[in-house]
């Protein structure tokens, strides 16, 4: 009895770490590495940020979301049509992307996922996930510009459907696929057609996920600069209608920063922090709605 004790001793001393262990001082090794470019990686990004609202914040007051961006030598000013003219346009990416991306990710991950319309689906999706930005608003250019003869926040709202449609889709079918084939059985046990299964288990189940990849898409939509610049231009007025010049808070950045007037630099720099803040706002919303309820 007293050696089966020491047995037993012997072995929980011989699973405890050593620290000069070599097996030890190896993750100790990694783990600092990882730590370190980790750390190294988030400068860049704390920088840019400190930069922000160091600059940015001075002028975070009412009249920058209520009036218009001031003419050369002006004080002033505000960058409230931006603000506005950014969320309708992403308010018209989400009325056409959203739709067909939730329906793409149904029939590439629950519907058909075999078949050959699944696959050239999720080719075209995965190929356009890696699409340049620029070339989205030269192909709207082409496609509604020309063919309106204007700028207009339709043709702006497309091309970010355009950029925001692979991101849904791709992460509606991983959401999908997903859901337990259990949990789809007993909807088909209990008498339940594929488009019941479909609309009262599947997505019901899916939506947090599919929720945050709606969320990401609107965040990348929203920074994005190239195709506003060939399809919605810019104005320096509100908004009045989807068929005119609108603007945007990417271009506005984008025309105030190489201006030579110290109150035009300022608002770029506001512009820039309140971007950053509806960006962070929209990833902080998909983190929530993504987590795990249990």
């Amino acid at each position: 009895m007293a050696g089966m004790q020491n047995l037993e001793q012997t072995q929980v001393f011989n699973l405890a770490r050593k620290p000069y262990n070599r097996d030890t001082l190896v993750n100790y090794i990694f783990t600092g590495t990882l730590f370190g470019v980790a750390v190294i990686g988030a400068i860049p990004l704390f920088s840019v940020l400190y930069m922000l609202i160091t600059r940015g914040s001075s002028r975070l007051n009412w009249d920058l979301f209520t009036q218009l961006p001031p003419a050369g030598f002006m004080s002033g000013g505000g960058i409230g049509n931006a603000i506005v003219g950014t969320l309708v346009m992403i308010a018209i990416a989400c009325l056409f992307s959203v739709p067909l991306g939730v329906m793409g990710g149904v029939l590439t991950g629950s519907l058909a996922p075999k078949s050959r319309t699944a696959r050239t689906v999720r080719f075209i999706a995965k190929v356009m996930s890696g699409f340049p930005s620029i070339l989205a608003g030269v192909f709207v250019y082409a496609l509604l510009v020309v063919g309106l003869g204007t700028y207009s926040a339709l043709a702006g709202g497309i091309a970010l459907a355009i950029l925001m449609l692979p991101i849904i889709l791709l992460t509606s079918e991983q959401a999908v696929s997903m859901v337990p084939q259990r949990m789809k059985d007993a909807a088909f046990g209990m008498g339940c057609t594929h488009g019941q299964v479909v609309t009262k288990v599947v997505l019901p189940t899916a939506m947090p996920a599919i929720l945050t990849g709606i969320m990401l898409s609107i965040a990348r939509a929203a920074g994005e600069s190239a195709p506003l610049l060939f399809t919605a231009l810019f104005s320096n007025f509100w908004i009045r209608g989807l068929i005119e010049p609108t603007a945007s808070l990417s271009i506005l950045i984008y025309n105030f920063s190489g201006m030579p007037f110290p109150n035009q630099i300022e608002l770029a720099w506001a512009g820039s922090l309140v971007l950053v803040l509806i960006v962070f706002a929209f990833n902080v919303l998909s983190r929530i709605i993504g987590r795990p309820r249990y």
